[in-house]
């Protein structure tokens, strides 16, 4: 059996990436605009941000599975995400009412199984990515962003290399995952809040690919296991905001 040194010596750990500790701030920021329209304030515009959010925290674990030395699944990264899952449901469905999907975490968390399945390419790994995207299909309406939140991990890794013309490729999965039943006529009805979500969807993907390729050398905290904590943590902080408006 390999020692634990013997193993860190043919598989080094990555170097903390900090364009993509970057894109992480920047999709919770976005994420946290999105979640002011609900605090009361009339906020319309915040919706264009909000479209941002999901395709880059897909975008990021997309860099985070391209990044691992070895191919396999990321159990640990599974973890945490669905632990927060669970922990973030109660206060997100406080903040946002009982009859809704469930929260994100759950859909990024298949996403993640989806995304290491192609990566390793083992019979385990594919089959299991398999199911997650059967029980996705089955759970639709109850997953934000549905079965193509779960696919856009997946499509962000395929592009993620390619030249930029790609990013359309998860930039449509983003707009299909983001109502587009309502924001497409909308737009068609001259709305530019709507207009301004459709174009936030497709750009999305390219503008999260064009920061990692290109923010290497900025110095941003680290967003590391604590970084989940906060998303169950800004829906009781807005609540508290409510009910003070």
């Amino acid at each position: 059996m390999q020692s634990i040194e013997a193993m860190s010596a043919i598989h080094p750990p990555a170097a903390r990436d900090q364009a993509l500790d970057l894109l992480k701030w920047l999709a919770l920021l976005s994420m946290v605009l999105d979640h002011l329209r609900y605090v009361g304030w009339s906020l319309d515009i915040l919706y264009v941000p909000g479209r941002m959010a999901f395709a880059w925290f897909c975008l990021a674990i997309a860099a985070n599975v391209a990044r691992q030395r070895a191919p396999v699944l990321r159990w640990r990264y599974l973890a945490w995400l669905s632990g927060f899952s669970l922990l973030a449901e109660w206060p997100y469905s406080l903040f946002v009412g009982p009859n809704e999907p469930w929260n994100v975490m759950p859909t990024l968390a298949m996403g993640l199984v989806v995304a290491c399945g192609w990566r390793a390419r083992t019979p385990l790994a594919l089959g299991l990515a398999l199911v997650v995207l059967v029980l996705a299909a089955l759970l639709w309406d109850h997953l934000m962003f549905g079965l193509p939140g779960v696919l856009l991990p997946l499509a962000c890794l395929v592009v993620l290399n390619r030249s930029p013309a790609w990013a359309m490729l998860p930039g449509v999965l983003c707009l299909w995952g983001n109502e587009w039943q309502v924001i497409v006529p909308a737009a068609l009805a001259h709305n530019p809040v709507a207009l301004a979500g459709i174009f936030a969807c497709l750009l999305a993907p390219w503008l999260g690919m064009a920061l990692l390729h290109n923010a290497r050398g900025v110095k941003v905290p680290p967003a590391g296991r604590s970084f989940y904590a906060i998303y169950p943590l800004h829906f009781l902080l807005l609540l508290a905001l409510r009910s003070i408006n």
